[in-house]
């Protein structure tokens, strides 16, 4: 494991196992976590992609709950009101942005063989930004996450993506109606959307979703 180096935003990475990164995988954790939350998956992951960097960062603020964590936006002005979070989310998308343009020119790595996975949170920082970024990437898993300004993936600008998003059906944070939202949004704009809902899961991952990922993420790097 090694510190990123860059200036952008804190965090860890794995090195792509070969020596020399063909592709690279970015984890957004969810809300009051760190990078390191989601790293293990890609220690998971490295054996099936060992020409792929996995990057880890930590959200650009210190959790408002608690100072051990980070958040990408805060959740107080909230109360479930559309547009104020994504006002909030507003203020992450530029470092988010400049976070990953940094690690693919450090990394050496084409956008089309980046893929980007995010929980709750973080997925749904995934899902807003990624469509809207200049280049394409290969593709973007959420996990427990919802999709915020869903009418703006119509609009013009819009780069498109395939999209795995996973939401247990037992979510007490997310509730599990959001993945309908998920998959209308995305599939009334034209993006090849997959989803699944896992029985019995609260807000988490579940062993099912670590593997689908991996498949899912081999299946886009290898277009």
């Amino acid at each position: 494991m090694q510190k990123l180096d860059g200036n952008v935003l804190s965090g860890n990475c794995l090195p792509a196992r070969s020596g020399a990164a063909k592709s690279m995988v970015v984890f957004l954790h969810g809300y009051g976590a760190n990078g390191d939350d989601l790293l293990s998956i890609g220690e998971d992951w490295a054996e099936a992609l060992p020409d792929t960097a996995f990057l880890a960062p930590n959200a650009p603020d210190v959790c408002e709950m608690s100072a051990l964590g980070y958040q990408w936006f805060s959740i107080r002005a909230i109360d479930n009101k559309a547009f104020e979070r994504e006002k909030q989310m507003h203020k992450a998308v530029p470092v988010l942005n400049a976070f990953i343009d940094e690690q693919l020119r450090r990394w050496g790595v084409r956008e089309d063989k980046l893929v980007v996975a995010g929980f709750s949170q973080g997925a749904m920082m995934a899902m807003y930004t990624m469509p809207r970024r200049k280049t394409a990437c290969a593709g973007v898993i959420g996990y427990s996450g919802l999709l915020v300004d869903a009418a703006g993936l119509q609009e013009g600008g819009i780069v498109k993506m395939p999209v795995l998003a996973i939401h247990g059906d037992a979510d007490e944070v997310v509730p599990p109606r959001f993945l309908g939202e998920v998959q209308g949004g995305f599939e009334a704009a034209g993006f090849n959307v997959e989803t699944v809902m896992r029985p019995g899961l609260g807000h988490g991952i579940d062993g099912f979703g670590v593997m689908r990922g991996l498949d899912f993420t081999k299946e886009v790097l290898e277009k």
